[in-house]
């Protein structure tokens, strides 16, 4: 811990993860006791970290930072991996011969959850039901202004408890007193209901005028000389909510001046549309919690089929083909990507022999053995790695398999097709709404920024559940990958096709890290700490920046004459590097978090340098998932 705490170029976080995962490592290692106490030494490092920084911005009155967010839900990770691991330091001291005695049914609990990729743990996903109910919470606690005859109602209550002290304080013999404040309660009482009810009366009046014409101007708005259909409606009817809601407030006004000011602003859009999605009872921030507790009711039932026994059920010995390093941690709350689920049944391997030695490059390569790349290959072949599954080591004029008659295809895939379908109208739905609300918004550059700022809070809680989802979808790929982590986790680089110019010349020299692009494979751990696709892409373009910062430190080391203005590294030699770096991360989960943001990022995105690093990480996949699993032996 001193080690990492005492490196000043490396950010507080990466240190943490560095010694989560040598954590990781020892547990998977079959090291309870070591790893016991490098959770506890990496939470201690967390909590020293926080407080240095607490300390420092005391004065500065500075906000917490995404960087301690990610530390702190890294720390509660780590607290769930110690107390695993001393329940089995527990269990290591009961005796074997002891009967194992039968399950005891636990107390019925008020909702169900479904089983997560932990074998048997159960998952804190939420029931739709209790999800709903903690995402109106905000809204139901926002005051609420009385009616006329609320306040009228409340004006009686005093006055009734101020003639009760009276009446108390009169002697019996006062009876015509009593009689005459009785009566002037009642005057009073009934004075102040029948103006109540008139004032009601006249507000309700000019409510009615009013709604009729907003829903007039949002008529207007929405002209149409065919029939409108049913979202176009419900889409009209809460853009009458917005003009009625902005009757009742002034900060849309506000903003809307800001933006004609400043109609360039970024930051400015940022700001409105945070604000416009935190205030509960906007009709747009009400739509979004809407629309959120219908893609959850669509997702919980897939998540809830796919853990039932008998249906996608895995081996029991699947747990034996986890990576070493893999982080097999809880997926609640942000760190859900984390755990690598059980995945089925090995394939079934190439027999042994003279025959089972991997093939040279450019020699045919056989369906069930793919061919290892050498370090000089560069790559020509992931178009056949890229093909689906389905398709890969077919030839050109082969026809696909024929299905086995009475045997249905998952239709789990068709359930996520249509909920990710779902999800893209329910964004669109809030953009253009947003749109329609604040109309200085209406530009391609403040529509990108928008989009982006409604995205993060929309997947947030549906994160967790979506990714659970896709990993069903993928855990055969997350298999072959995982088992291609444990095969290859200490290979060199070269193993891939890295080549030596391209790798430090000293790897045991100061600053080197454990292996050649640790730095980049630690930017790519943190892609599990986020909950929304931009960052996560983000995190992508990141490490592959790495990737190529490092190469260049690397060649310069080892080539002292440098042409300018040429790069060390280019595109043959990037994906063999990202290779190897996605091999070192330890994430057989990178597989589904690509597959989702393929499906979630933006068009704009995809052609740009953010999808040219997406393309390159799903091909680095690819490439180490078809790894030949007897190459090193031979």
């Amino acid at each position: 811990m001193a080690a990492a705490a005492g490196d000043g170029s490396v950010k507080p976080l990466q240190c943490a993860m560095k010694l989560a995962n040598g954590a990781i490592e020892l547990d998977t290692g079959n090291r309870p006791r070591e790893a016991y106490t490098e959770y506890l030494r990496s939470i201690h490092y967390i909590s020293q970290v926080l407080l240095e920084e607490v300390e420092a911005t005391k004065e500065a009155g500075e906000t917490v930072t995404s960087d301690t967010s990610k530390m702190l839900k890294l720390a509660e990770q780590c607290l769930e991996r110690a107390q695993s691991t001393a329940a089995k330091l527990g269990k290591t001291c009961l005796r074997p011969a002891m009967p194992v005695a039968a399950p005891v049914p636990s107390p019925a609990s008020r909702h169900r959850r479904v089983y997560s990729d932990e074998g048997g743990k159960l998952s804190p996903f939420l029931p739709p039901e209790i999800f709903q109910k903690l995402q109106v919470v905000e809204s139901q606690s926002s005051k609420k202004e009385l009616t006329p005859l609320e306040e009228a109602s409340l004006q009686n209550q005093k006055l009734k408890a101020a003639y009760e002290a009276r009446m108390a304080r009169l002697d019996p013999s006062q009876a015509m007193q009593k009689t005459s404040l009785t009566l002037s309660l009642q005057r009073q009482m009934m004075e102040n209901l029948v103006i109540a009810k008139a004032r009601e009366d006249t507000l309700q009046r000019k409510m009615e005028e009013r709604r009729l014409r907003l829903q007039e101007a949002a008529n207007k708005r929405f002209c149409s000389q065919v029939a409108l259909t049913p979202e176009e409606r419900e889409q009209r009817a809460l853009y009458a909510a917005i003009l009625e809601y902005e009757q009742d407030h002034d900060w849309p006004k506000h903003w809307k001046a800001k933006l004609k000011r400043s109609p360039g602003d970024l930051s400015l859009v940022t700001s409105l549309v945070s604000h416009l999605l935190s205030v509960p009872d906007h009709p747009i921030s009400q739509l979004l919690k809407k629309l959120q507790c219908a893609v959850y009711r669509a997702l919980y039932p897939i998540v809830s089929k796919g853990a039932a026994p008998g249906c996608c059920s895995l081996p029991p010995d699947a747990d034996g083909l986890l990576a070493p390093g893999s982080r097999r941690l809880r997926p609640s709350q942000s760190l859900y990507c984390m755990p690598s689920p059980l995945e089925p049944s090995p394939a079934p391997r190439p027999p042994e022999g003279p025959c089972a030695s991997p093939p040279r490059p450019g020699s045919p390569a056989g369906p069930s053995s793919p061919q290892l790349l050498g370090k000089d290959s560069s790559f020509e072949d992931l178009e056949q790695f890229l093909a689906p599954p389905e398709r890969r080591g077919r030839g050109p004029g082969e026809r696909p398999e024929p299905q086995t008659p009475g045997v249905r295809k998952e239709p789990m895939l068709e359930q996520l097709k249509g909920t990710v379908q779902d999800i893209h109208d329910a964004i669109d739905r809030l953009l253009s709404l947003t749109l329609l609300a604040f109309e200085g918004l209406n530009t391609a550059a403040s529509k990108d920024r928008c989009l982006a700022c409604i995205e993060e809070p929309f997947f947030s809680p549906l994160w967790p559940l979506l990714l659970a989802v896709y990993r069903s979808v993928h855990r055969l790929r997350e298999a072959a990958l995982s088992r291609s982590m444990e095969l290859y986790r200490n290979a060199p680089p070269a193993a891939v096709g890295v080549p030596t110019r391209l790798l430090p010349q000293d790897p045991e020299a100061a600053g080197a890290g454990p292996y050649p692009y640790c730095a980049a494979a630690q930017e790519l751990g943190l892609l599990v700490l986020e909950s929304c696709p931009q960052k996560k892409l983000e995190c992508i373009v990141r490490a592959l920046r790495v990737i190529c910062a490092c190469a260049e430190d690397y060649y310069r080391a080892r080539e002292t004459a440098l042409q300018p203005g040429i790069a060390a590294i280019g595109a043959d030699d990037l994906l063999p590097i990202l290779s190897f770096v996605a091999l070192k991360s330890g994430l057989p989960q990178l597989v589904s978090e690509c597959a989702a943001l393929e499906e979630f990022i933006h068009e704009r995105y995809l052609i740009g340098e953010e999808g040219y690093c997406l393309t390159s990480l799903q091909s680095a996949l690819s490439y180490v998932e078809l790894l030949p699993r007897r190459a090193l032996g031979k």
